[in-house]
């Protein structure tokens, strides 16, 4: 037995930057990534079994025009969610942005909102005959806003609510900067502007390739938004391909088309990552970073966090708060959520335990260990994000029914689902703050005889403590709004407040639909809230 594990590390390179990697570690590691791949084999299985036909359809013309379509908007979301997220993570950490732990806050509660439900809400705003058209109609005349629908609508609307991946993996990874590199910059005469361009931008590289690399595969996978928006996606293509055959294996060469254009996403994330030290020579210092004064800059930065907050936040709220006051006014009887509440909670609360132990092996090996094997397993951790919910659900149904009966329509089923389509959220914050820590500190710690787990538990995790905070609080909010996953797989009875809301609303009792969509906001705020608070005890 040892002979082939001896022969497995020597096929895959996996050798570490000094000592081997110890099992301990690379086994988690391969076991997480064997899960994620479960959905990749059952749409294998699916194509292969399709034949010709289902090559003929990924061929078409007309599939590779929607491929890039589908492209184009992951990139322009992507590009403009970076806009967004680096300022406001910037003023957020480094600033003295009046309401600063405020603004931290409520500049990621747009991740709660559902795309489905921002989308709606920009549609009742911006769209024919919205509250704003409506709103100038009178006093202005005007009777036509410029088309929401289709590109223009897509991209707005998955911009305003993924660009918090991005914020907080650069928070994350602002918080575990060593203030004296910036120090060292300002000594030798650079200001603020030229401190921050040849300094604190390259070191963020890690943090803004990893979030980026989420917020274009969830742009990839979004189903909600591009639908109601009437945008051609891949995605889409791919639902309506499973409603309008009761025969799934189309659907499926479809599905393994996005999951071969992810493997090339993360080819490009790795080079733009590159091989480069994001931490300091020495051990680093704990201090906070010295606060930024913006001096006549402070008010317009909290208009811009006002704006974002308003459109991406305030927005939905106030359409769900229309439909709660409609169904009030005309005595509809609204029921008690506590089960509901309670599930969404257990359920999330679970898988972001869950998926941040998964993602510390993970990690770990893909940082502190060279070789093929750490790459193919860091790589594999991302397929499933890409793969819409059904096609996962569907795979994780295939699996249970034929192969895990006692476990099939279980808790554990449900957050096995969490587990591979929510993994990267984990695996990307918290490999980008371990970058930042020098490998140093940890071989230190081994010189004083201490074992490499007891190092890794005593030294490494406390020093990546806020990307596993933000990973957590990624995790749990994505897991509290998903739906198709959890239609599909809950134990039977099991509602959670996402299902709860689509139930009344694919009924069209849009006021019924009201109550457990806030209820959504609301429980997920709070565990935010305290998360992100307690990021840095040094903050303020």
């Amino acid at each position: 037995m040892a002979k082939a594990n001896s022969g497995l590390v020597r096929y895959f390179n996996f050798r570490r930057r000094g000592p081997g990697a110890p099992a301990v570690l690379a086994w988690p590691a391969l076991a997480a990534a064997a899960v994620v791949l479960l959905p990749v084999g059952y749409l294998l299985f699916r194509t292969i079994d399709a034949g010709g036909e289902a090559w003929e359809l990924v061929a078409r013309v007309q599939t590779l025009e929607i491929l890039f379509r589908s492209a184009l908007l992951a990139l322009a979301v992507t590009v403009s969610s970076l806009v967004l997220a680096l300022p406001l993570a910037w003023l957020t950490v480094r600033t003295d942005l009046p309401g600063r732990r405020l603004w931290s806050v409520l500049t990621v509660l747009p991740l709660v909102v559902p795309s489905y439900v921002g989308a709606f809400a920009l549609i009742s705003a911006l769209g024919p005959k919205g509250l704003i058209q409506q709103a100038l109609e009178g006093p202005f005349g005007v009777d036509r806003l410029p088309e929401i629908f289709g590109f223009p609508g897509a991209w707005l609307t998955l911009t305003l609510f993924t660009y918090p991946y991005l914020l907080l993996s650069i928070r994350a990874s602002l918080w575990g900067m060593d203030p004296a590199l910036e120090e060292a910059s300002r000594s030798l005469g650079h200001g603020a502007r030229s401190s921050f361009l040849r300094i604190t931008l390259p070191h963020l590289r890690p943090a803004i390739a990893a979030g980026a690399l989420l917020v274009a595969l969830y742009a990839l996978s979004d189903f909600g938004a591009v639908s109601l928006l009437r945008f051609d996606s891949f995605t889409r293509i791919i639902f309506l391909q499973y409603e309008a055959s009761f025969d799934r294996t189309l659907a499926s060469a479809l599905s393994l088309v996005l999951v071969v254009f992810t493997i090339g996403l993360l080819v490009v994330e790795q080079r733009a990552r590159g091989r480069a030290r994001y931490h300091s020579v020495g051990a680093g210092s704990q201090r906070p970073p010295t606060t930024v004064r913006l001096g006549r800059w402070r008010w317009p930065a909290v208009a811009l966090c006002g704006v974002v907050v308003l459109v991406a936040l305030g927005l939905p709220v106030s359409v769900l708060l229309y439909w709660l006051s409609e169904g009030l006014a005309q005595g509809v009887s609204l029921r008690f959520l506590a089960g509901a509440t309670f599930n969404a909670l257990y359920a999330s609360g679970l898988a972001a335990l869950v998926v941040v132990a998964a993602a510390l092996p993970v990690s770990i090996l893909a940082v502190r260990f060279a070789g093929r094997l750490p790459r193919v397993i860091e790589g594999a951790t991302y397929l499933g994000f890409a793969m819409p919910g059904i096609v996962v659900a569907l795979a994780l149904v295939f699996f249970g029914a034929n192969f895990a009966t006692p476990v099939y329509q279980t808790t554990f089923m449900l957050v096995l689902a969490y587990l591979v389509m929510f993994l990267p959220l984990a695996v990307g914050t918290v490999k980008a703050t371990l970058l930042q820590v020098n490998p140093g500190v940890e071989e230190a710690g081994r010189s004083l005889g201490r074992s490499q787990l007891r190092v890794w538990a005593s030294v490494t995790i406390p020093l990546i403590r806020p990307g596993i905070v933000v990973g957590a609080a990624l995790v749990f909010l994505t897991a509290m709004k998903e739906l198709p996953a959890t239609l599909l797989l809950a134990p039977t009875g099991f509602r959670t407040l996402a299902t709860e809301m689509w139930a009344a609303a694919d009924q069209g009792f849009f006021a019924a639909a009201a109550l457990p969509g806030l209820l959504l906001m609301l429980v997920s705020a709070f565990p935010v809230a305290i998360l992100l608070m307690r990021e840095r005890r040094a903050d303020g």
